[in-house]
């Protein structure tokens, strides 16, 4: 995959206060959308736009582009 997290986003939401239980209990995001973040899966652009909104950051801060080398080349 060559679009990774930068960070732990359910850690960062944790050290702003939002345990997975407030997030379930506010419905700020999807339980199949935690479960993604959990296993370091991409979520949706309108997820994507929440976090950055209760982390008060950009995508840049969460997400980077790792270019994979080419199959078959050594």
């Amino acid at each position: 995959m060559a679009i990774r997290y930068k960070v732990d986003v359910l850690e960062e939401l944790k050290k702003k206060g939002y345990s997975s239980t407030r997030i379930r209990t506010e419905k700020l995001i999807g339980q199949s959308y935690l479960q993604q973040l959990r296993h370091g899966e991409l979520v949706s652009w309108k997820t994507l736009d929440t976090i950055c909104e209760l982390l008060e950051c950009q995508p840049a801060d969460l997400i980077e582009y790792v270019k994979e080398p080419a199959e078959g080349v050594q």
